[in-house]
């Protein structure tokens, strides 16, 4: 006779580290929990973003940023495929060693990068050890040092309540993790924050990828006023209402356009002041010259007209014309003189009686 001792559910069981609950139990937000707890029960396997999405019902944004606050805690890595896993062995504390336990608020990591990279310690200069790089992303800071910038400043408390209001939901802890780092490692005050925001609801694009994405091209090119913001809005503005004509003038199925299509459209209506007859007219210029719709031929065509003050409809058909006329004239007189020459050539003279 043999026994089995049925433990029910604990008949299959994995690890879950003890710093999850140590550490981060209160500061890790519903889906972050959720992803690695579900990366942890397929431990081994190359889990991608798309695998978490459908397995915890949330977007691919949510599970990147649950996925970049274990990054940064360092209890998950990213594989060269793209899926993500425990770090490797040696990679972990020693169990001889154990880490002794971070405070509870701590700067940023790009902070205490710089800290390091300015002060070196002694053995690190004896050893000759070269000095800590910034990472070209900017890193985020982590929860608890988010919670006590909030507590600390009334500024930022602000800047996470009206960003809930404008984005219309309330915002999860990589939401606030974004737009603190917006701020302190970017260096972009809050109302210009706030009005990156606004611009970015106006266009339908709230996801918090876009919009740390716009924020650093803004901290790039020094967007760091009520005033240049305004005029950086209002320039965005004029170029997407210029896509929008040529869009519609040309029949172009409604999308993103990319970089250089806005700045052809912007150059045409807003620079050049083209009306979209004309537009029109260089697109059917374009595709009986070359069968097919050609932004850059398009714009060599428009250019040309600029340069030339050829500014509306009837100038341009009427320079259409008269070239249509020159090469008729041209074609009339070379096949005259090519039947000049012939006779003169005396290939008639054997046709004579």
């Amino acid at each position: 006779m043999s026994y089995l001792l049925n433990l029910g559910a604990w008949n299959s069981v994995f690890a879950v580290p003890t710093e999850l609950v140590d550490r981060h139990l209160k500061l890790a937000g519903s889906v972050q929990l959720k992803a690695l707890l579900w990366l942890l029960r397929h431990g081994g396997e190359n889990v991608g973003e798309d695998a978490l999405s459908d397995a915890l019902g949330v977007s691919k944004a949510d599970v990147a940023d649950a996925m970049l606050y274990w990054q940064e805690c360092g209890l998950i890595v990213r594989n060269e495929d793209g899926g993500f896993a425990p770090p490797a062995p040696d990679a972990r504390t020693s169990s001889a060693e154990p880490a002794s336990p971070a405070p509870v608020s701590s700067p940023p990591a790009a902070v205490q990068t710089v800290q390091t990279a300015q002060a070196p310690s002694p053995q690190e200069t004896t050893a000759h050890k070269p000095a800590a790089v910034l990472p070209t992303r900017p890193q985020k800071p982590d929860n608890a040092f988010v919670a006590q910038r909030i507590a600390e400043s009334p500024e930022i408390a602000m800047l996470m309540q009206e960003s809930q209001v404008i984005l219309g939901r309330l915002i999860n802890n990589g939401d606030s993790s974004t737009l603190l780092m917006m701020h302190d490692y970017l260096g972009l005050p809050t109302d210009v924050i706030l009005m990156l925001l606004q611009y970015t609801v106006s266009i339908g694009k709230s996801n918090m990828r876009y919009i740390e994405k716009a924020a650093m091209n803004w901290a790039d090119e020094e967007i760091n006023t009520h005033e240049k913001a305004e005029e950086k809005i209002r320039r965005l503005s004029e170029s997407s209402r210029a896509w929008g004509v040529v869009e519609q003038t040309l029949g172009i199925a409604r999308r993103s356009p990319t970089k250089q299509e806005t700045e052809l459209a912007s150059r045409w209506i807003n620079e050049w002041r083209f009306s979209p007859d004309m537009i029109r007219e260089a697109y059917e210029r374009c595709v009986n010259q070359t069968g097919k719709l050609s932004l850059r031929y398009m714009n060599k065509i428009l250019e040309r007209w600029q340069r030339e003050g050829i500014l509306s409809l009837d100038q341009a058909r009427r320079e259409q014309e008269q070239k249509a006329a020159a090469r008729q004239e041209q074609e009339e007189n070379r096949i005259s003189y090519d039947i000049d020459s012939f006779e003169r050539s005396g290939a008639f003279d054997s046709f004579t009686s």
